[in-house]
C-alpha cells in the first residue's frame, strides 16, 4: 500500500465519516424534497399500495428459487425456533447438536453454514468470529415471515450486503395492523409442556399518530431440557439414559417504531437477548463404562439497534438507507474433566454497519441500483486458556459496492449485478494480520414465460461469490492461519415454476417449483493436522462439487366448509469431496490420505423431504407435519463406522379459536415425534422422543 499504518487508519476513519455525512445529507434531502403524486409506488420487485390506515405489500413472482413460510403457516407448525421452521424447506440442512439448548446452524445446498447470510428485518446478523448464526436463539413468537433464497433476492433495490452471500435466510417480524378505529393491540401467550417448559410472551402495539406506530414485544423461556433417550452400543441398545445439562433460560425484548411518510417509510428497532444454557455434549461412553460429564455452560448477551429509511423521491429515483450497531458478549465455561483442561473464556464483538441504496427507474422496463455499504467488526477475548497470551484482537473494515440492473422485455426478465468487496484487517496488539482483499464477483439471473396465457415460468441463474476467512480461521491462537485465501462458491441453477388459482371446483390453488443445480466450492477452508499430530491448523485444501434437485408442491382444496392446504418438499443431492489427494500433502491423518476421494461430504443426505397438511373447519385447525432425512455419514469417509441412519418424525397439533366480544382466545395442543423415533441429527447428540405442549393465546 502507498500509506503507512497510521495513514491507512486515518483514511478509513475519514471514509466512515464521509459515508455517514452522505447518508445524513441524503436522508435530510429526502425528508424535505417535494415529489409528484404517485398512486402506486414501485420499489423494483416490491409494490406498495396505500389505502387509508393500511399499507399492502404485494410481491411479483420470484425469478430466483425462493421458499417462504408466513403468517398462519408459521403459527400452525409445531415448532419453537426459526431453526425448527427451516427444516420444512427443500435443500436446507439444519445441524442440531441435540438438546433443547443445543447449537442449531443452517446449511443451504451443502455449501456450508458460513455461506448463508441471515437477515433480520432487512439487515444481516453478523458473527465475524466464526461466521455462523445460531438460529435456535430466534423465537417465532413475533415472526411474520421466514424466507430462504438461493443466490439472492429477486429485487435489486437492496443493500450491497444482500448480494454478498451464496444463499440467504430472511426473518421479518410483525408490523402493527389496526382494525377499525382501534389504537391498541395486545397479545398474551403462555406455553407449557414436556421438559419443564415455561414460556410466556407479551406483544403490545399502539398507534401514536396516523403515521407512527409502536411495537413492544418481550418473551421469557425456561426449560430443564431433560429427556430420556436410548444409548446404542455394539450388540444392541444399552439402558435408557437421561439427557442432562440441556437447560435454557432466555429473555428477549424488542421495541420498534414504524413511520409512514409521503411515498415512503421509516423504521427503528432495538433488540435485546440474554440467555444462559447448558451444552449437554456428545453422549459418548468411555471404554470403562462412564459418560463424559458434559457440563459446559454458555452465557450470551446480544444487543443491537437498527434503522431503515426508504422513500421515492420521484418517479425516477428512490433511496434506501440502513444503519446498525451490534454489541455481543459470550462466556463459555468448561469445567475440568479427567482428560480436558478447564476453560472460562469471554468474547466481545462489536459491529457497525451503514448502507445507502439508490434505485433509478430509467424506463418502465429498465431499472438500476447502486449501493454502497461499510462495516466495522472488532473481536476481543480473554480467558483461562491460550486466549490470555497473544490473542490478536482483530479489527476488520469492509467496503462493499454493488451495481445492479433489471430489464423486463415482454415475457423475459433479466437481472445482473457486480459486487466489489474490499476487506482489510488490523490488530489492536500490532500483530501480523491477513493481507487486504479486493474482489469483484458477478451474478446474472433470468426468467422467461414461454406462453402468454400460461402461469408457467422458466428461470436460471449463475452466481460466483466468496466468504472471507473468519477471525477464528485466521487468528485463533496456534490454529489460525493468516495466509488463508477466501473460500469461493460458484452456482448454476435451472428451474421451472407453475402457479394456478381456481375459481370453481374443489381445488383452490396449486403451485409447483423444481430446480436443478450444480455448485462448486473451491479453496474450502478445513482444519488439518500439522507435522505435530496434537496441533491442527486451518488450510485451503477442499474442493467440493454439489449436484441436486429441489422440488416443492403446494396445493389447496375445499370441501364445503373444510379447507385443506398441503405443502410437499423433496431434495436429492450429491455433495462429493473431490480434493485431489496430492493436495493433501500427506497431512498425517487427513481423510484424503485414506483415499476418500469422491465420497459424500459429512452430514449431507442423498434424500430428504417434508410434508405439511393443514385442515380448517370453522373455528378448528388441525395441522400434521412430517420430516425425513436419509442416510448420511458423520465424517468424510463413507465407511460403516461413520454411517448415520435415516430419521423421520411426525408432529401434530389441534387449535380451537374462541371469539369473546372483540377478543380472540386460542388454545393449541401439540404432540411432537408421535412414534417416539430415536434419532440423531448429529452423531452422538440424541434428540427428544415423544413430547407435548399446550399453547394459550389471548388477543385483545
Amino acid at each position: 500500500m502507498f500509506f503507512g499504518k497510521q495513514q491507512r487508519l486515518r483514511v478509513r476513519e475519514d471514509m466512515l465519516l464521509v459515508v455517514a455525512l452522505l447518508i445524513i445529507s441524503l436522508t435530510t434531502y429526502a425528508q424535505n424534497t417535494t415529489t409528484k403524486t404517485l398512486s402506486e409506488v414501485s420499489l423494483d420487485s416490491l409494490k406498495v399500495y396505500t389505502m387509508p390506515g393500511v399499507t399492502i405489500y404485494g410481491r411479483r413472482s420470484q425469478i430466483v428459487p425462493a421458499q417462504t413460510l408466513s403468517g398462519e403457516q408459521l403459527k400452525k407448525l409445531s415448532v419453537v425456533s426459526v431453526a425448527d421452521a427451516l427444516r420444512y424447506f427443500s435443500g436446507v440442512q439444519i445441524k442440531d447438536y441435540g438438546g433443547i439448548g443445543g447449537l442449531k446452524t443452517v446449511n443451504v445446498r451443502s455449501m456450508g453454514s458460513q455461506h448463508v447470510g441471515v437477515f433480520f428485518d432487512g439487515i444481516q446478523i453478523g458473527n465475524a468470529q466464526n461466521g455462523t448464526v445460531d438460529l435456535g436463539k430466534f423465537s417465532l413468537d413475533n415472526m411474520e415471515t421466514i424466507s430462504v433464497y438461493n443466490g439472492q433476492k429477486s429485487e435489486i433495490f437492496q443493500s450491497a450486503k444482500d448480494y454478498a452471500s451464496a444463499s440467504a435466510v430472511y426473518m421479518v417480524t410483525r408490523k402493527p395492523v389496526f382494525d377499525d378505529n382501534r389504537k391498541n393491540n395486545l397479545t398474551l401467550k403462555a406455553k407449557t409442556g414436556s421438559f419443564d417448559l415455561a414460556n410466556a410472551s407479551a406483544l403490545w402495539e399502539t398507534k401514536l399518530s396516523e403515521n407512527i406506530s409502536l411495537s413492544t414485544n418481550a418473551e421469557f423461556m425456561y426449560t430443564s431440557g431433560r429427556y430420556k433417550f436410548r444409548y446404542k452400543k455394539d450388540g444392541g441398545y444399552d439402558t435408557t439414559e437421561v439427557r442432562r445439562n440441556g437447560d435454557v433460560r432466555s429473555l428477549r425484548a424488542e421495541t420498534a417504531l414504524f413511520g409512514k411518510i409521503k411515498h415512503g417509510e421509516w423504521q427503528a428497532k432495538a433488540y435485546f437477548y440474554n440467555s444462559e444454557r447448558g451444552y449437554p455434549g456428545a453422549a459418548v461412553k468411555k471404554d470403562y463404562g462412564i459418560s463424559l460429564l458434559n457440563e459446559d455452560r454458555q452465557k450470551d448477551r446480544n444487543f443491537f439497534v437498527q434503522s431503515l429509511f426508504r422513500k421515492n423521491l420521484s418517479s425516477f429515483y428512490s433511496l434506501k438507507v440502513q444503519a446498525k450497531y451490534a454489541n455481543d458478549y459470550m462466556n463459555y465455561i468448561m469445567p475440568p474433566e479427567s482428560t480436558l483442561e478447564p476453560m472460562n473464556n469471554h468474547y466481545w464483538q462489536q459491529e457497525v454497519f451503514v448502507s445507502a441504496a439508490n434505485l433509478f427507474s430509467i424506463t418502465d422496463w429498465w431499472s438500476a441500483n447502486l449501493a454502497i455499504d461499510m462495516q466495522y467488526n472488532h473481536l476481543d477475548a480473554d480467558g483461562t486458556d491460550m486466549f490470555n497470551v497473544g490473542f490478536v484482537q482483530p479489527r476488520r473494515y469492509t467496503v462493499l459496492s454493488a451495481a445492479a440492473t433489471s430489464v423486463r422485455i415482454q415475457r423475459l426478465k433479466v437481472q445482473g449485478n457486480v459486487l466489489y468487496t474490499f476487506v482489510t484487517d488490523e490488530s489492536a496488539r500490532n500483530k501480523a494480520v491477513a493481507t487486504d482483499k479486493n474482489i469483484f464477483t458477478p451474478t446474472i439471473v433470468a426468467s422467461y414465460k414461454p406462453f402468454v396465457k400460461s402461469d408457467l415460468e422458466l428461470r436460471a441463474f449463475y452466481k460466483k461469490i466468496f466468504r472471507m476467512p473468519t477471525f477464528n480461521d485466521l487468528y485463533y491462537v496456534q490454529i489460525g492461519n493468516r495466509l488463508l485465501k477466501p473460500e469461493y462458491t460458484t452456482q448454476y441453477n435451472l428451474g421451472i415454476v407453475y402457479n394456478k388459482s381456481f375459481d370453481k371446483g374443489i381445488f383452490t390453488n396449486i403451485g409447483i417449483q423444481a430446480d436443478a443445480y450444480y455448485n462448486r466450492v473451491t479453496d474450502k477452508i478445513i482444519a488439518t493436522p500439522t507435522s505435530n499430530q496434537l496441533v491442527w491448523t486451518m488450510v485451503n485444501l477442499g474442493y467440493v462439487e454439489i449436484k441436486g434437485v429441489d422440488v416443492g408442491i403446494t396445493q389447496g382444496f375445499k370441501f364445503d366448509q373444510v379447507i385443506f392446504n398441503t405443502r410437499l418438499n423433496y431434495t436429492y443431492q450429491t455433495a462429493k469431496d473431490l480434493t485431489p489427494e496430492k493436495d493433501s500433502g500427506g497431512s498425517g491423518g487427513s481423510d484424503h490420505t485414506e483415499n476418500f476421494f469422491g465420497h459424500q461430504i459429512p452430514y449431507i443426505p442423498w434424500h430428504s423431504g417434508s410434508a405439511i397438511v393443514n385442515a380448517s373447519y370453522r373455528s378448528w385447525d388441525l395441522n400434521y407435519s412430517f420430516i425425513y432425512t436419509g442416510e448420511r455419514y458423520m465424517l468424510g469417509g463413507n465407511i460403516p463406522e461413520n454411517y448415520i441412519q435415516p430419521w423421520y418424525t411426525h408432529d401434530m397439533s389441534v387449535t380451537k379459536n374462541f371469539q369473546i366480544k372483540k377478543s380472540t382466545f386460542k388454545i393449541t395442543a401439540e404432540i411432537n415425534n408421535i412414534f417416539n423415533q430415536q434419532y440423531e441429527v448429529v452423531k452422538w447428540y440424541p434428540m427428544p422422543g415423544t413430547n407435548f405442549k399446550i399453547n394459550l393465546i389471548l388477543i385483545i
